[in-house]
């Protein structure tokens, strides 16, 4: 069970979210596009601007709801600064990712909707971090929200060495799903015309889904794809026990999801109460109408006033 629940509102948000997002990706193969080299570097601040509300109005609905409060926001802040920190020692040496495996134990523990927002802080954090600025941020933080979002999604009650496996597993199929959406957001603009490889404007869609097969799988699927996936399930298999117990441990003692409860009088006298060792007020049985100091066992008598 998470540990951050998804309200209603969130979920419809969350949605929301993802078929907007989904669309930034995918449009070329339904509007026919013109294949212009970083044809995107003017689409790419559009897709920032619906990005962050989206990220703000998710903030709100679960902070709204109660399924976010302060202790949750920092630790989605912890969170996101190791991700940014983690992720200059990977990124640029054969695909070798290490921020992923964090973003999918992250996700497992504490919800979809952490899982979300952790995914797209962390490749905003890293890129500030990095100078990794550029039109395909807004792409990478979509891309990487969506991997935090599965993670959360996944069958909650399996645990142990099944739990790892299933996690590994999903870390590398991710892994390659982010490569293709990574490649898929500058395809049509990037390849140049003519080729077997070309993004080809008002062609049918399984046409140009095709050729983008072929793209990914020759430029990327066997080579940096594979990398990342490796490395996020090897990383989850070898710390992930270890990671998802202080995770775990981390939530139980901030009692993210622990209900506030108040005793309400009972209309037919003193609701019984149990006394602290300190000292407190003690309630005799009902019909008495009088209330006595409770008395410590471990401390002597007292003798009472005439």
């Amino acid at each position: 069970m998470s540990v951050l629940r998804v309200a209603p509102r969130t979920a419809v948000i969350l949605t929301l979210a993802s078929v907007a997002a989904l669309a930034t990706f995918t449009w070329p193969f339904f509007v026919p596009a013109q294949p212009e080299s970083m044809a995107r570097t003017t689409e790419a601040p559009l897709v920032f601007i619906v990005v962050l509300p989206i990220l703000l109005a998710l903030v709100l609905a679960e902070l709204s709801s109660g399924g976010i409060d302060s202790k949750a926001l920092a630790m989605l802040g912890v969170l996101a600064a190791v991700n940014a920190a983690l992720r200059p020692l990977g990124a640029g040496t054969a695909g070798i990712e290490t921020v992923f495996f964090l973003l999918v134990l992250a996700g497992r523990v504490f919800g979809p909707g952490f899982g979300f927002l952790l995914g797209a802080i962390s490749l905003f954090a890293s890129a500030l971090l990095t100078a990794g600025v550029g039109p395909w941020l807004p792409f990478q933080m979509l891309a990487a929200a969506w991997l935090g979002l599965g993670a959360g999604l996944l069958p909650s009650r399996l645990r142990g060495r099944a739990e790892i496996a299933l996690l590994a597993g999903y870390g590398a199929v991710a892994a390659y799903a982010y490569g293709l959406l990574m490649n898929l957001w500058f395809w049509p603009f990037s390849v140049g015309a003519d080729t077997q490889l070309s993004y080809v404007a008002g062609a049918p869609v399984l046409e140009n889904l095709h050729r983008f097969a072929v793209f990914t799988a020759v430029t990327s699927t066997f080579g940096w794809d594979t990398g990342r996936a490796v490395t996020t399930a090897v990383a989850i298999v070898l710390v992930g026990p270890a990671v998802l117990a202080a995770l775990r441990r981390a939530a139980r003692r901030a009692a993210f999801d622990a209900p506030v409860t108040f005793a309400t009088p009972s209309a037919h006298g003193p609701v019984p109460i149990t006394p602290a060792k300190d000292g407190g007020c003690g309630v005799l049985p009902q019909g008495s109408g009088q209330q006595v100091p409770a008395v410590d066992p471990h401390l002597p008598p007292q003798t009472p006033f005439p």
